[in-house]
């Protein structure tokens, strides 16, 4: 391979619980550095609710991208795909196999086709639309957005703030909408990727997700959540939305025992796998596997590595 020819790397991902970090113990991996492409794993603190891999598979197989910020700190797509291309080339330049692994979609799909050409993120801005929102509540923002884009505020989910806050500072930074900027829909050309979805039916999926929030519970989430919270961390702190951490502060302010807040982190689980599976089935050129099929997975990514 030439210095010129695209970087291969292998995507894995698929929604939660589905068996993403299982597979990565198959021996067709034995020489891959993992990049963790999830969200939540990115914080420091946050083991058991983020189902972080464990200290011995992290000890055998090097793995990028986790533990990487406070969960104060944002961390958002466009701090991804700069890490990863960091990362990538690098990975290669080692003879190793560089494997992208995880469940944010945003993340995989910026990695693919790049980032929107919007301009870059203006601390000033953010900082004085993060204070209004916090003075004034996310309503407020919501509704400013719905009539300065329309477009984007259709878009994005209500909780997501982030987006929110991220949609309303380009507006603010260039006096246009975010849905004005062109959205790549073609392949970066410095990479070649093999994109592996994992897939399990829904009743099965869903009986591991319970099973799962089970074991966290079983594993000491609740000290984890209330070691986090001594150490300062608060509902508005962007690693404390995820799921299996913002429902502690719900169950506080509703007044659900702690049955009712395992529940709510199941049905929310539930909710974002569902959500994930629709979003992966938006990507192209997919090969689909039941996560036991190591040997389906293996032949494919040989043949890829091998091409």
């Amino acid at each position: 391979m030439s210095e010129n020819d695209p970087v291969k790397a292998v995507l894995i991902f698929g929604p939660t619980a589905v068996g993403k970090t299982a597979l990565l113990e198959a021996p067709v991996f034995k020489s891959a550095e993992i990049i963790n492409a999830d969200s939540m794993q990115v914080y420091r603190g946050m083991d058991i609710g983020t189902a972080k891999p464990d200290k011995g598979f992290l000890g055998r197989v090097p793995h990028h991208l986790i533990d990487i910020r406070e969960p104060r700190e944002q961390f958002h797509a466009g701090d991804f795909v700069e890490l990863a291309d960091q990362l990538v080339p690098g990975i290669a330049s080692r003879g190793k196999l560089p494997v992208i692994c995880g469940g944010t979609g945003f993340y995989f799909k910026n990695f693919i086709y790049g980032l929107p050409d919007a301009p870059p993120s203006d601390e000033k801005i953010r900082g004085r639309l993060q204070a209004q929102l916090e003075r004034e509540g996310a309503g407020v923002l919501e509704k400013r957005l719905a009539e300065v884009d329309p477009v984007s505020a259709g878009r994005i989910n209500k909780n997501d703030t982030y987006r929110v806050l991220r949609a309303l500072e380009v507006y603010e930074t260039s006096g246009r909408p975010l849905s004005d900027f062109k959205v790549p829909d073609e392949p970066r050309p410095q990479y070649r990727t093999l994109l592996i979805g994992l897939t399990r039916g829904r009743e099965e999926l869903y009986r591991r997700i319970n099973l799962r929030v089970d074991l966290m519970f079983d594993d000491g989430l609740e000290t984890e959540v209330a070691a986090l919270r001594a150490a300062g961390c608060t509902a508005a702190d962007p690693g404390m939305k995820g799921i299996g951490y913002s429902e502690f502060f719900t169950a506080e302010e509703q007044g659900l025992d702690a049955e009712a807040l395992r529940d709510l982190i199941k049905r929310n689980s539930r909710r974002y796998a569902k959500r994930q599976i629709t979003w992966f089935r938006q990507l192209q050129n997919i090969s689909w596997f039941s996560p036991e099929d190591i040997e389906g997975v293996s032949a494919c990514v040989d043949a890829f590595i091998n091409e």
